[in-house]
């Protein structure tokens, strides 16, 4: 996949190029579904398939109170569009000036214009523009002007969640309330985090017999406090482990960490990044009286975990 990251580097349209727009955050099924028939139409044209989003996320510069915490973030939504057969992503700069645009000078000096649009697919409340003025009725009008077609995609309803939208919105919502089977059920995917291993506090095999992995969160979103089994990805290795989230009250520090036991594994990785992958909530965080206590009840999380990952 071709990444282009500035209007500059648009030296020449696209051959029929078909095109989707949005921010797509998380990537999930919904913007996977855009994404296949952008694909299919730009075959049966011989043309290009393109993606365009926006970086930084416009909600960060017109409402900047308004800052939800982002499912994925740029790299790794590179990645996962890559993953979808989409020839071209374009990143566009966004900020004021861009924000001023007219609706009209965006169809038809960006896309028609520069990029050579043939084809648009968009979901139901697409809107673009100054003030998003822009909605599907003008957009059909500008095509019938322009020469492109326009293509609006049924919502995508996640059938193990009662027919519920996927949304981004939803799966934010999902991830901070622990729910990380629904997350991923919504994301085609397990929900993922990223980070450096760094020193922690000296505690865990020293202490309790549990050696961790203290990680340093590149990630915006984090699932809610508590216990999970997880799968980590390391250096092309698929690990399995048990994280623990929160601020380990049995030592009443009142310090937020990601922790990581991995499961059989002895190697030193501090310095290093890794991949958690969400993959069940086991329990809260909890007080324990002693240390025994909680070693105890580590061990307990360790076969449970066993078990779950053993399905996985």
């Amino acid at each position: 996949m071709k990444i282009i990251e500035h209007i500059e580097a648009l030296r020449e349209p696209f051959p029929n190029a078909v095109i989707t727009i949005g921010n797509f955050d998380g990537v999930h099924i919904g913007h996977q579904g855009l994404f296949h028939e952008v694909v299919q139409r730009a075959e049966a044209l011989a043309g290009t398939a393109i993606a365009m989003t926006f970086e930084p996320h416009p909600l960060r510069v017109l409402q900047a109170r308004r800052k939800p915490p982002l499912i994925t973030l740029y790299e790794q939504k590179k990645e996962l569009i890559g993953r979808t057969g989409v020839d071209v992503l374009i990143c566009i700069p966004f900020d004021h000036a861009f924000a001023a645009i007219s609706a009209r000078e965006f169809v038809a000096d960006l896309l028609v214009r520069r990029i050579g649009m043939r084809a648009i697919v968009v979901g139901q409340d697409y809107a673009f523009g100054r003030h998003r003025e822009g909605n599907i009725h003008m957009l059909r009008a500008l095509g019938r002007e322009l020469g492109f077609e326009v293509h609006v995609t049924d919502w995508i309803q996640a059938a193990s969640l009662d027919g519920e939208r996927i949304s981004s919105t939803r799966i934010r919502e999902l991830v901070m309330a622990g729910q990380v089977v629904e997350a991923g059920r919504m994301l085609g995917r397990r929900y993922q985090v990223r980070g450096q291993v760094v020193a922690g506090r000296n505690r865990g095999g020293k202490l309790l017999g549990f050696p961790t992995a203290n990680i340093a969160l590149q990630d915006e979103l984090c699932p809610k406090t508590g216990i999970y089994a997880v799968t980590v990805e390391h250096a092309g290795r698929r690990l399995l482990g048990v994280a623990n989230i929160g601020y380990s009250p049995t030592f009443e520090d009142h310090v937020f960490t990601v922790e990581v036991h991995l499961l059989d594994f002895h190697e030193s990785i501090y310095g290093e990044t890794i991949r958690v992958n969400f993959i069940q909530r086991i329990r809260d965080e909890a007080r324990f009286e002693s240390l025994e206590d909680l070693s105890r009840q580590i061990q307990r999380d360790v076969e449970t975990a066993r078990r779950i990952l053993a399905a996985d």
